[in-house]
């Protein structure tokens, strides 16, 4: 008997789920605010590269993998995709009706004054079965349209897991290149200051020999002290930047145990010549952006169809006896029906500012998916434009620092014949020296370019190079 009864309702109520009309618009991509180049792409794109392949150099492959198993914001970030997605579950479970079992037991004395026999006595009910309570038949799809809501909702925080990946490859590859260019202007400013006790010393032997005159040795004692100062301040960055990059990988660090030398040839690899802006669309922060604004595409259904009349049914069958032992038996079958419907009439407005809300909320939405891929298009743009420049920078920079060296080393000897004043020598010194750091820094500067343009393209998501054929990027509708 329960077979006849529940099971077609069970039916009924998801066929009508699954046949129920959506009042969700047709989605519609939003066209790019910005012109799409639509040239052919290389053969490798470089959100394919992975991160091992692209950052060559095994110290930073060491701590990208324990930033990526230890890092805290990563860590939050994955938590939070499996808690919307639990969330999305329990609003999927709406589309279907639950059924429950129950039983109740009553036990209550009647008194003289209203038993119908004039007698006071003791009535019992017992009563065992299952239910269905308050489901909402979906015939203008509110259900489905705040399931799918929930579906975007869990896609968008799937991608913000992704963005953050790529935000925390990129910022544990630049800590660590602060780190090294840190550990270099710390060894030359030690360097200089050496150089500097040195040429002080010699001043100081001159001056004591009456083959220097004052002003040459309170110059040097200058430099000297400036050198100092510098040592100090670069030891202190170099503390700052080491435990930035301790917190990136999210454990503690050995720094004597970590490479201290540039090396161009081993630190990074070359991306490709050709890019596609319509890569930019792959992106995990556009993609984030597009779902959140597929979910409040959602919304607008779930709020349009509050105009309709809601139905809800609520059914239970099993067995009432007056007495417990008896419960199962024969003739104590017992069963109810009860649909009910909703229809708005008078909401005072409520449902039509929850549409105009729902709508706001979608062009919200655009405009900020609008401006994802303004933001990707001026990142990759910039980082392109940048790469030249900063190649023929940093030649330029290495003949400067050619130059001065060879300057200085024309000045120490012109000012030990004679020739020249200690001035010269600290003029050049200095020269070489700013021009040794400006070196470094434009180092720093072409690296810092390269991974943001990896970054910038979708690059960090992957351990290791995907061959094209099997990483073909597709949109989840």
């Amino acid at each position: 008997m329960i077979n006849r009864i529940i099971k077609p309702l069970l039916c009924a109520s998801s066929l009508l789920a699954l046949a129920a009309c959506s009042m969700a618009p047709h989605y519609e991509r939003p066209d790019a605010p910005v012109a799409l180049n639509e040239t052919a792409q290389s053969e490798k794109m470089a959100a394919d590269i992975g991160w091992r392949d692209f950052y060559r150099n095994q110290q930073l492959q060491t701590l990208i993998e324990q930033a990526l198993e230890n890092n805290r914001d990563l860590r939050v970030a994955a938590l939070t995709v499996e808690q919307v997605r639990a969330q999305y579950r329990i609003q999927r479970a709406q589309l279907l009706p639950t059924l429950n079992a129950t039983g109740s037991g009553t036990r209550q004395r009647v008194s003289e004054a209203i038993s119908e026999t004039g007698e006071s006595y003791i009535a019992e009910q017992y009563a065992a079965g299952v239910g269905i309570s308050a489901y909402e038949l979906d015939l203008f799809g509110r259900v489905q349209s705040l399931k799918n809501a929930a579906l975007e909702q869990y896609l968008a925080t799937d991608q913000a897991r992704k963005s953050t990946q790529l935000s925390l490859v990129a910022e544990v590859a630049d800590a660590y290149f602060t780190w090294v260019s840190n550990t270099e202007l710390l060894s030359l400013t030690e360097n200089t200051l050496k150089a500097r006790q040195d040429s002080y010393a010699m001043v100081k032997r001159r001056y004591d020999s009456g083959l220097a005159s004052e002003l040459d040795l309170s110059q040097a004692a200058t430099a000297l002290h400036s050198a100092r100062v510098d040592a100090a301040l670069y030891q202190r960055q170099l503390a700052t930047s080491f435990t930035a990059l301790e917190v990136l990988v999210g454990t503690s660090l050995d720094a004597d145990n970590l490479q201290t030398v540039w090396n161009d040839e081993v630190m990074l690899a070359d991306l490709p010549d050709a890019v596609t802006s319509e890569v930019l669309l792959q992106r995990p922060d556009i993609l984030q952006a597009e779902y959140n604004l597929r979910s409040a595409n959602a919304n607008i259904g779930a709020a349009r169809a509050a105009f309709f009349p809601r139905i809800s049914l609520t059914g239970s069958y099993g067995n009432a006896n007056p007495e417990l032992d008896n419960l199962f038996d024969s003739g104590t079958r017992a069963w109810s029906f009860s649909p009910q419907i909703t229809l708005p009439i008078f909401a005072w407005g409520a449902n039509a500012a929850n549409l105009d809300v729902a709508r706001l909320q979608k062009d919200v939405n655009i405009a900020v998916y609008e401006k994802a891929i303004q933001t990707a298009f001026k990142e990759v743009r910039d980082s392109l434009q940048s790469q030249s420049t900063l190649d023929a920078q940093l030649e330029a920079q290495q003949d400067l620092v050619t130059a001065s060296a060879r300057s200085f080393e024309l000045a120490e000897l012109r000012y030990q014949r004679g020739v020249d004043s200690y001035l010269e020598v600290l003029d050049s010194q200095r020269s070489l020296n700013t021009a040794q750091q400006a070196l470094i820094t434009m180092r720093l500067a072409k690296s810092r370019n390269q991974l943001t343009l990896y970054k910038a393209l979708g690059g960090g998501l992957q351990e290791h190079t995907a061959d094209q054929e099997t990483n073909q990027v597709s949109f989840i509708p």
